[in-house]
């Protein structure tokens, strides 16, 4: 008798999609609304992607030998996929972006390759399979912020809003697969709180390291005017950082589970065309 591993939705089904996006003429510029923050916001997050993204694909793989669920293997194969085409994507993103606008690729990325060295090299496979399950939590909820609100890409560039929505989806779709592999491997929920504790930490401290190196290399690191726009953005409008306390709060509950919120509508109308102009965004 097989035991169920995988708690998505019975019906959810997933698959890795290989989209083409043409960049070129919008990285060169401040592509969020012509503000440098926004722009470095968004430009400064797609460069943790590539080397975050291997490390979750290798977390999770390491355990998919102990892994019997059908269901839950075939969301392994295609997280795998997913996460793959990420990391390619946002390699591209991050190389041309550097080109263009003369940013070190290597002073972004030297830091998180220390550490992720580190991580392989000091902590055991089930607690960096934690890390992964939390660090998917920060981005479902990032993704889901960015998904139900009118006001996340208003006034971007729509070519770069198309890349991030469908990463916002696939995020969506594989959300829960970490999770269950973790609990399916033993993990406990203290770990997995300290691991949601450690991942947020980190993330915000290399996003902002990552701003700081961007807005000093634009020569708008000392502009007030970029820095009070910031503020807004992240606790005013579109409120970054206010959206995600209560969904992040949530991965404390020892009863939660990623599609607790079961956001599937968002999938729906993405794949209907509702994302292609950010006034038709349906918020929930």
């Amino acid at each position: 008798m097989t035991i169920l591993q995988s708690n998505s939705p019975t019906n959810l089904e997933f698959n890795p999609r290989h989209p083409s996006f043409n960049l070129i003429d919008s990285l060169k510029k401040d592509w969020h609304g012509d503000s440098a923050f926004r722009t470095a916001w968004y430009n400064a997050l797609s460069m943790l992607f590539p080397i975050g993204e291997k490390f979750f694909i290798d977390s999770v793989l390491h355990f998919k030998k102990e892994i019997t669920d059908p269901k839950l293997l075939n969301e392994i194969k295609n997280f795998q996929g997913q996460e793959a085409i990420h990391r390619l994507q946002h390699q591209q993103y991050n190389e041309l972006l550097c080109e263009l606008r003369g940013y070190d690729l290597e002073a972004f990325e030297k830091p998180l390759r220390k550490r992720m060295s580190w991580v392989q090299k000091n902590l055991s496979p089930r607690r960096r399979l934690a890390g992964t399950a939390a660090a998917e939590h920060l981005t479902a909820i990032m993704a889901h912020r960015m998904l139900t609100k009118k006001d996340s890409f208003i006034d971007a560039d729509q070519n770069i809003a198309k890349l991030w929505y469908w990463h916002g989806i696939e995020e969506t779709e594989h959300k829960s697969v970490a999770y269950d592999v973790y609990c399916a491997v033993g993990g406990t929920i203290h770990e997995r709180r300290r691991a949601l504790l450690v991942s947020t930490f980190f993330l915000y401290k290399d996003v902002f390291r990552n701003i700081y190196l961007i807005l000093k290399k634009d020569g708008k690191l000392w502009n007030l005017k970029e820095w009070m726009s910031g503020f807004k953005f992240m606790f005013i409008t579109p409120g970054v950082i206010p959206h995600m306390i209560i969904p992040w709060l949530k991965y404390f509950r020892k009863s939660f589970h990623p599609w607790n919120m079961d956001n599937r509508h968002l999938i729906k109308q993405w794949e209907d065309g509702h994302f292609d102009n950010p006034s038709e965004t349906v918020s929930y």
